[in-house]
């Protein structure tokens, strides 16, 4: 047991000191809601089909990709190299989306990329699990997979915002005990709830992640095109009301600029001073349907 303790406190400062490469993230989704399974480089990512799937801590800039649906009408799909790094090398939270073409033939799209997020909160119904860590077979989407805690120490590290777990099993412990260090950094922190919006948002993104969020919608030629992108990013992140108005203002069309307003409502960290987003719209109809939408938490 001595020892165990002697290792974690000689952890903390090589993690504290040494320089450590973040991984990267990979989400998939169906934008159709088919149920699938995810393999990369051969490994089989989740036991039951999901909808919504992200797997982070991706050690490596490039991955081989196999989709393989529940319904066993639509063919499987393989993608030999989904990149997960820049063209610097820096590790990103990538997004590919399954769509359908006009044929009805099931294809794997990019979708968009932006720097790994902070504190990131799933939404419901997405299946997070992180690289090489056990599968829980009862996993729902909303929360993170975590080690079985039998006769373990656990050490939850943070350092500069990179979070970092250390399990270990003793087969002569009959306790189990946690030990955190974390590094505290400041941010605005906003309070979430009421009015409808059940996501529970703490953080909006930071500055950095929301200057690269935007630039990654504007390089899209086509308003339906920011507009799937937005909420792309915005179902991994969290947003403040200002940072709502400002991506909404990014739309060209007020119907899509409303669309936007509405799904990204229960992505934010201040919910109570959503009203501001109405300013954006030039048509009454606009404002009043937003405001019901909000009053009505739907």
């Amino acid at each position: 047991m001595k020892k165990i303790y002697i290792f974690l406190f000689c952890l903390f400062p090589l993690v504290s000191f040494g320089q450590m490469q973040m991984g990267g993230n990979l989400t998939v989704f169906s934008e159709d809601g088919d149920k699938f399974f995810l393999v990369l480089n051969g490994e089989k990512q989740n036991d039951e089909p999901q909808t919504n799937i992200k797997i982070e801590d991706l050690p490596q800039p490039y991955y081989s990709a196999k989709i393989i649906f529940e319904d066993k009408s639509l063919a499987s799909i393989s993608k030999s190299a989904i990149m997960i790094a820049d063209a610097d090398g820096h590790m990103m939270d990538v997004t590919y989306k399954i769509k359908k073409d006009k044929a009805k033939k099931v294809k794997l799209s990019y979708y968009s990329m932006i720097p790994v997020p902070q504190d990131f909160m799933a939404p419901p119904g997405m299946f997070v699990r992180q690289w090489h860590r056990p599968i829980q077979p009862d996993y729902r989407g909303g929360g993170r997979n975590q080690m079985p805690n039998n006769n373990t120490v656990g050490a939850s590290v943070n350092v500069g915002g990179l979070n970092m777990n250390v399990t270990i099993t003793d087969p002569d412990m009959h306790m189990s005990s946690t030990h955190t260090t974390t590094q505290t950094t400041t941010s605005t922190t906003q309070s979430s709830g009421g009015f409808g919006n059940t996501r529970a948002c703490r953080w909006p993104m930071s500055a950095s992640d929301f200057a690269a969020a935007k630039r990654t919608i504007t390089q899209s030629s086509f308003d339906d095109t920011k507009l799937t992108t937005a909420k792309s990013i915005v179902s991994n992140n969290c947003l403040s009301t200002d940072q709502v108005v400002q991506l909404c203002n990014l739309f060209s069309f007020e119907d899509n600029k409303l669309a936007f307003a509405k799904f990204a409502y229960i992505y934010t960290t201040d919910p109570r001073n959503y009203f501001k987003v109405n300013d954006v719209f030039s048509f009454s109809s606009n404002k009043e349907e937003l405001s019901e939408f909000v009053q009505g938490g739907q």
